[in-house]
């Protein structure tokens, strides 16, 4: 356990990322600020629980973020994309780079020493390839933290092992997402990336100044599905969602698809597995945290009076 009395802010904490980084800060014995909208939520009360400082905070209002940040030593920060849940439904990739932007200028207004920020795989080819929205909005994020010259460690995990535990992938009995049933798709758990990050922040002077991809597995949908059915002790075939239906809903989601067929995340998964050799593959998850997630989520998607399959 690493002993400090240093203070951590984690931006997001309630959300996925930021609940497993708080977590691993918190075991190695950081003092951790949680930043939240709702001190009491759910997610917060736990957080706080565990020993962390709830400290109310909204990535729009920049005041309130160095307001927050004030003699933290280190902080993480991490955005919803859109679609992402909890995020309003006009909530937009600009709003997205508005408060990646706000948090990096607080930590700088703050005098932060270490800012730890979660990209996503593949940001860095924005410049020389056509990429997703969404990988976009973090790229601008990137830059502008390079910009304002901060102390900071970049973090580009790739699709989280977590988007098949619920309404996102899983429906009517099957996987289901526009990914063809053929490719290979990178994944990582969302608690490693919060391994990873307290890694960082533990080891200053060998994290600032990278960037680094992160991946743990890669799978076809074929695969993950049979995973999942074979973990559950159910039939749980995959079915893809046709492009043109996932068009008429998005097209910047529409191209996310098709990007991740022609092109996809391209992390180095041996460079990951040398930082954190623990990192879990599709199946080591399933067995420990992800096979009981998704369970509880069909158990209760399933309608009264039917039994389990």
């Amino acid at each position: 356990m690493t002993l400090t009395n240093k203070t951590v802010v984690v931006v997001g904490a309630t959300g996925l990322q930021g609940r497993a980084v708080t977590r691993h800060l918190l075991h190695d014995g950081w003092r951790v600020r949680a930043l939240t909208r709702d001190p009491d939520g759910a997610h917060a009360r736990a957080l706080a629980r565990a020993g962390a400082e709830l400290v109310r905070a909204r990535m729009e209002d920049a005041d309130s973020l160095t307001a927050a940040a004030e003699g933290a030593w280190g902080l993480f920060s991490v955005q919803p994309t859109v679609g992402s849940p909890g995020t309003a439904q006009d909530f937009t990739t600009e709003d997205e780079v508005r408060w990646g932007v706000n948090v990096a200028e607080a930590a700088r207004a703050a005098g932060v020493g270490h800012l730890v920020f979660s990209s996503v795989a593949g940001a860095d080819r924005h410049p020389s390839e056509k990429v997703p929205a969404n990988l976009v909005s973090k790229w601008r994020i990137e830059r502008r933290v390079a910009e304002l010259g901060l102390p900071a460690t970049i973090l580009r995990p790739v699709s989280f092992m977590e988007n098949f535990t619920g309404g996102y992938a899983l429906r009517d009995g099957t996987l289901s997402t526009g990914v063809a049933p053929d490719t290979v798709q990178q994944l990582m758990a969302v608690d490693d990336v919060g391994a990873v990050t307290a890694l960082a922040f533990a080891r200053p002077g060998e994290w600032i100044g990278r960037a680094v991809s992160l991946a743990a597995d890669e799978l076809t949908p074929v695969q993950v599905a049979e995973a999942i059915g074979t973990a559950l002790g159910i039939s749980l075939p995959y079915v893809r969602i046709p492009i043109e239906v996932i068009r008429s809903v998005s097209e910047d989601f529409a191209y996310a698809m098709q990007w991740l067929d022609e092109y996809g995340y391209r992390a180095d998964i041996a460079a990951t597995r040398r930082i954190l050799p623990a990192a879990m593959d599709f199946s080591t998850w399933l067995a420990r945290t992800g096979a009981a997630q998704i369970s509880a989520f069909l158990d209760a998607a399933r309608p009264a009076g039917q039994g389990t399959r």
